[in-house]
């Protein structure tokens, strides 16, 4: 075959391949935005639920969902990037390192209903002895650990040793070098994986389902030991347990979870380019 044939015919492949990597994506935006967009009002995200969750808004559930990310983002983020910290610049080759590599490729994969169970029995009946934000919070800290942990450790290994040889041969310590140096040159890479990861804990049902999802509250959550509605169990709800909710409703809380991860991965788009640009290596 003509290599510029080939050429062309592997081109259009590659082509095809993406577009159908895009094509559900822009199906699903699509069939959100044709749908919920009437529902995007101001009402609608400033009043509570009202009248068996058929009418009203959905105030409660997106600040409970707020709630639960600021709490997973104070847990998870500090965790996982002292121990990308330390497998990356500290530990050494060995049983202990293979372990703990391990344990991270094992957690990545469990079931999100298994996490949900786990926070249950230990957090839940074990520990605070009620569900709530808290327990939710732990829960999905656990579960988005080993993403934010292998993007912050990727990070980090993306800095140049030359760097980290330069700021010991100066005299500095080897947390001074990782503190001033290393971590200010892999900030992008950290904020990326953190934001990516929080971004997924949005999106999950199972886990709140078993630690901190009401049904239905009247009033907003007061403290971390309250219980809080989220917009993916309420969409669950509305969905499948609420039979006179208006589509509106159900497609205007669908889109509205689909613009808050939207919108973290847009953030961290923007976060990694603007970094890029200033990078001088």
């Amino acid at each position: 075959m003509n290599p510029k044939v080939s050429e062309s015919v592997a081109f259009n492949m590659l082509r095809a391949c993406s577009f159908v990597v895009v094509a559900p994506v822009l199906l699903v935006l699509y069939f959100l935005i044709s749908n919920g967009w009437t529902a995007m009002t101001w009402n609608f995200f400033t009043q509570m639920p009202r009248n068996g969750m058929s009418e009203g808004g959905i105030l409660s559930p997106i600040i409970g969902t707020l709630y639960l990310m600021a709490g997973t983002a104070i847990v998870s983020l500090p965790l996982g990037l002292l121990s990308a910290i330390y497998l990356s610049e500290y530990a050494k080759p060995g049983p202990l390192m293979r372990l703990i590599r391990l344990a991270i490729v094992n957690l990545a994969g469990v079931p999100s209903i298994v996490y949900g169970l786990f926070g249950y029995a230990i957090f839940v009946l074990l520990v605070m002895h009620v569900e709530c934000i808290l327990a939710g919070a732990l829960t999905l800290s656990i579960m988005v650990l080993p993403v934010i942990i292998v993007a912050a450790e990727e990070a980090l290994k993306t800095v140049p040793q030359s760097f980290r040889e330069a700021s010991l041969a100066l005299g500095a310590t080897k947390w001074q070098t990782v503190r001033r140096v290393v971590i200010p040159n892999a900030l992008p890479g950290i904020i990326t994986g953190g934001i990516l990861g929080l971004s997924r804990a949005a999106g999950e049902t199972a886990p709140i389902l078993f630690t901190v999802a009401a049904f239905y509250m009247p009033n907003l959550p007061k403290s971390v030991f309250d219980k809080a509605m989220c917009l993916p169990y309420h969409l669950y709800i509305i969905s499948t347990q609420v039979p006179d909710a208006p589509p509106r409703i159900q497609w205007g809380t669908a889109l509205t979870l689909l613009l808050i991860v939207l919108g973290m991965n847009i953030i961290a788009a923007i976060i990694r380019m603007q970094y890029r640009r200033k990078r001088a290596w």
